[in-house]
Order: structure tokens, then C-alpha cells, then sequence
């Protein structure tokens, strides 16, 4: 399943003081400070929550309340990326060939096929992007050795049934930055065994346009740190330019499992020094995600938040490190009440500032049964789920 560290970033603060950077600073019942530290501005999101975001509006005086409207935007350094090129992408992960990989990296399978019929199923209601995981041992039974054959004619009969419905496809490994419980680049796999399959899926892909690569499914727990990763991850992206895949974008994730709360704190501050051999970063984007349950792991079928405060720390660091962008390509929750509300909230956040988060995919349908906790997978009528039909088909493009 999902497991996604959850990292307290806002606090509350004493009605006289000051609210730190990222810190809450308004909202319905709100009862702490309503002014911000020097640097950051009070910024209007929703009735019942504004946020102290970084800004070069000087900070209130403690005898004023800050009204931010919801145009509010935030200054930062100037742009030094020309964005992806993206439109907004909303869709769906289409799971099977990732089954039974497990959190550290090991796998015990043979994947199972996407239902391909989803495919024209989903698009028909607007979706324009699918994720695809694979595990890398079904790709490259021997680390570092070749791509199987047989299973690569099986994974890209699934991709081209996604592309033939002109959206765009995520192919994922999905793998936790991991081959049998060791890390990549920190005693495990080498760069260059990484870099290995991803030239080797580089290749054949480098003339498709809609590709996007997901260089990894959630890193989490790296011994050696985020900057070895950040070097892990450079050469990822190095093989797949090298390979002739110049113009696609490169999905590159954080730690904590592609943590959208701990990108900004934890790796992001490593990750912004990948470079792209193509030129510029646009094409680089930010892979994260971020579930609405109790414990933030996507295993449970109710939903207790809507992550809005979160996506907009995102969307700030984002606009504060050149205008980068990210891509959100796993969410979701059960199909329940709760969820609907609070994934519709996140979703409509995410649409609204599209510029920063490009898009979204949903976790999940593809081989799920419809009895999975967090299952999209329409039913055998050809109906949806109602947390599909309630909070993400109201989303998409």
C-alpha cells in the first residue's frame, strides 16, 4: 500500500505573536495570530484558512489584520524555468504490473494486465494522462542486464492502448528507489545499473510525445540522504537525454515516499540542483503525492483532510525556486462521504493553480478489484465509483 510521512509544517501560534513562515495566520475560528513574519504575507486560500507565504510585501504591523483576497499571488526570483509545456493533466493510475512489489523494493510476480478497455472508458470522461507502474524486475530480470522482451511487447501493448486515446502516459518504476531492499546509489543498485534501464527505456520511447518518464515510485528511508539521491536522479536523467528522449518531461521525486508536505524541507532543496542536459529545467518536473487519510498512507477508506494548507506550502516553494513545477500523481481515498468532499477540495485547488501543480493522477484503477480500499476501477455495468464520479471527474481537464 501507500505510506506517506506526514510532517507538521504550520503552527499554531499565540494571538499576540507573530505567525511564522508557512505558518496559519486566518480563517473561520481562527483564534492565533493574524500577523506574519517579516518576509511573508498573509494569504488568503479559503473561509477557513490563510497562510503566512514567503512574499516581498513587508509584514503587517501587530495593531493591523491582513484581509488577503484570493488573487493574492506571491512574488519570488525571477522565472528561471519556461515551465514543461504540459496542459493540465487529470486522469488516473491503471495498476497490475506493479503488484506485489513491496516497500522495500522486492518482488515476488508476474504482474497483471490493465484491463485496456479503461482506457477508452476514462477518456470518453476527460481524462488526458494515465500512470503505468511496472516493477523493474519484470522490466530487467537481472539488475543492470537487459530489457525482457517478452514482458516489454506485454507493458507497451498497454501503453499504446493509453496513447491511442491522445493522452499522455506516466511510465512509472515502481520500485521505492529500491532492487531487493537495498537502495539505489546507497549500497544497492549503482547509477549506473539505474541509469541502465531507464536508457534502455529511453530508447524506445524517444520518438513518442506524450511519454512522460516517472524515474521512480516513492523513495523513502534513504540512509545516505537526499543529496546522493538528488546524484541518483541526475543520472536517470542524463541516460534517458542521452538515449535521444530530448523533449519529454522527467518526473523526478523527493523522499518520504514523494512526499508533496516534505518536498520543500526534505529533498527539494537537493533536487532543484538537478540539471537537464536538454537545456533549462522546465522539462524537469516535481513527482509527488499525498493521500487524505488518518495517517497519510492511503490505506484507509475515509478521509480527514483536504490537503489544501499542503499544496499551498507546494505551490509557494515551487513559485520561490523559479517557478518550477510538480505534478501530482498519486492521491485518492475510499469511496466514502468524506472523501468525496475532501478530494474534491484538493482536486479544485490543484486545477486552480495549474500553472505551479500541472496535473493529477488518481490512485487507482487498472487491475484493482472494485473492493479495494481505494478502488477507481469502473464496475461491471460500465459504472463509475462514486468517489470518481463525485470529486475527480468534476477536476478533470
Amino acid at each position: 500500500m501507500k505510506i506517506i510521512l506526514a510532517v507538521l509544517l504550520a503552527a499554531i501560534q499565540l494571538a499576540n505573536a507573530q505567525s511564522a513562515i508557512w505558518g496559519q495566520c486566518g480563517g473561520q475560528g481562527w483564534t492565533g495570530a493574524t500577523t506574519c513574519a517579516s518576509g511573508s504575507v498573509c494569504t488568503f486560500s479559503n473561509p477557513y484558512y490563510s497562510q503566512c507565504l514567503p512574499g516581498t510585501a513587508p509584514a503587517p504591523s501587530s495593531s493591523s489584520t491582513v484581509s488577503a483576497s484570493p488573487t493574492t499571488t506571491v512574488t519570488g526570483p525571477s522565472p528561471t524555468s519556461t515551465g514543461s509545456g504540459l496542459p493540465f493533466l487529470g486522469g488516473v493510475n491503471t495498476a497490475g504490473y506493479d503488484f506485489s512489489v513491496a516497500t522495500d523494493g522486492s518482488f515476488n510476480g508476474t504482474g497483471v494486465s490493465p484491463p485496456v478497455a479503461q482506457y477508452s472508458h476514462f477518456a470518453a470522461e476527460g481524462v488526458n494522462i494515465f500512470r503505468i507502474p511496472f516493477a523493474w524486475q519484470l522490466m530487467t530480470p537481472t539488475l543492470g542486464g537487459t530489457i525482457d522482451p517478452t514482458f516489454f511487447a506485454r507493458y507497451d501493448s498497454t501503453v499504446q492502448s493509453a496513447l491511442s486515446t491522445g493522452a499522455y502516459v506516466i511510465v512509472d518504476l515502481h520500485n521505492y528507489a529500491r532492487w531487493n531492499g537495498q537502495v539505489i546509489g546507497q549500497g544497492g543498485p549503482t547509477n549506473a545499473q539505474f541509469a541502465s534501464i531507464w536508457s534502455q527505456i529511453a530508447q524506445k520511447y524517444a520518438s513518442t510525445s506524450k511519454i512522460i518518464f516517472g524515474v521512480m515510485n516513492e523513495p523513502h528511508d534513504l540512509p545516505q540522504g537526499t543529496a546522493l539521491w538528488a546524484q541518483s536522479v541526475q543520472a536517470a536523467v542524463n541516460a534517458i537525454r542521452a538515449a535521444g528522449a530530448t523533449s519529454q518531461v522527467i518526473l523526478i521525486p523527493g523522499s518520504s515516499y514523494s512526499s508533496a508536505q516534505t518536498l520543500p524541507t526534505e529533498a527539494g532543496p537537493d533536487l532543484l540542483k538537478v540539471t537537464d542536459p536538454a537545456g533549462g529545467v522546465g522539462k524537469l518536473v516535481f513527482d509527488v503525492h499525498k493521500y487524505l487519510d488518518s495517517d497519510n498512507s492511503g490505506t484507509h477508506p475515509d478521509c480527514t483532510t483536504d490537503n489544501v494548507s499542503v499544496m499551498q506550502t507546494l505551490v509557494a516553494w515551487l513559485q520561490q525556486n523559479g517557478n518550477r513545477q510538480a505534478l501530482l500523481s498519486e492521491t485518492g481515498g475510499g469511496n466514502t462521504a468524506s472523501c468525496e468532499t475532501y478530494l474534491n477540495n484538493e482536486l479544485s485547488y490543484v486545477k486552480a493553480n495549474s500553472a505551479s501543480i500541472v496535473g493529477f493522477a488518481a490512485w487507482a484503477a487498472g487491475a484493482f478489484a472494485t473492493n479495494y480500499t481505494l478502488s477507481l476501477t469502473p464496475n461491471s455495468d460500465g459504472s463509475d465509483q462514486p468517489l470518481w464520479i463525485q470529486a475527480i471527474k468534476p477536476n478533470l481537464p
